[in-house]
């Protein structure tokens, strides 16, 4: 026999932090916007495809509004005139929200070294994950996704998430 609630309610009643239950909604339901601009959108569409299935992670709902989505994926080549339009999307995300730098050219430029491709978005704005690969395989994708689950899980609602980035388009 309990005492207080568990008396009246039983079995009916379970106890959490709110920071748990509000992080463990917000790791299993990541909507994510895809900024696919080369061969590795193409490798994304068939993390979404069916054979690896992204909405066993939560994340089925791709979003093409930035203020619908909590998860940019910049998958591909990223040229310094797209890098403004890049920028904008991220500041129009709300908080909290993640960046997956999808391929080798999101990484670090790819084999584009010149003076038209912008040598990693990390440049531009934070990254968060970091997928390898020319074009990376769709369980890396879904692994990097996971490895953002876990750090989402982890944050307080209360902690300010505003990083202290100052990229090269920050005035």
């Amino acid at each position: 026999m309990g005492l207080g609630a568990e008396a009246n309610l039983g079995d009916s009643i379970i106890t959490t932090k709110l920071d748990s239950a509000i992080n463990w909604a917000r790791s299993y339901s990541l909507w994510p916007m895809a900024f696919g601009t080369a061969c590795c959108g193409i490798e994304f569409m068939s993390v979404a495809a069916s054979r690896y299935d992204i909405s066993r992670f939560g994340a089925e709902v791709v979003r093409f509004s930035p203020r619908q989505a909590d998860l940019l994926i910049v998958a591909g080549t990223i040229t310094y005139k797209q890098a403004p339009v890049l920028k904008k999307i991220w500041d129009q995300m709300c908080e909290p929200k993640w960046v997956i730098s999808m391929g080798a050219c999101a990484c670090s430029g790819g084999f584009y070294d010149n003076y038209t491709t912008l040598q990693g978005i990390d440049k531009i704005i934070p990254v968060d994950e970091y997928i390898a690969g020319c074009p990376p395989r769709p369980e890396a994708v879904l692994d990097a996704i996971m490895r953002i689950q876990e750090r989402a899980q982890d944050e307080s609602i209360i902690k300010d998430r505003v990083r202290e980035y100052k990229g090269i388009l920050d005035a």
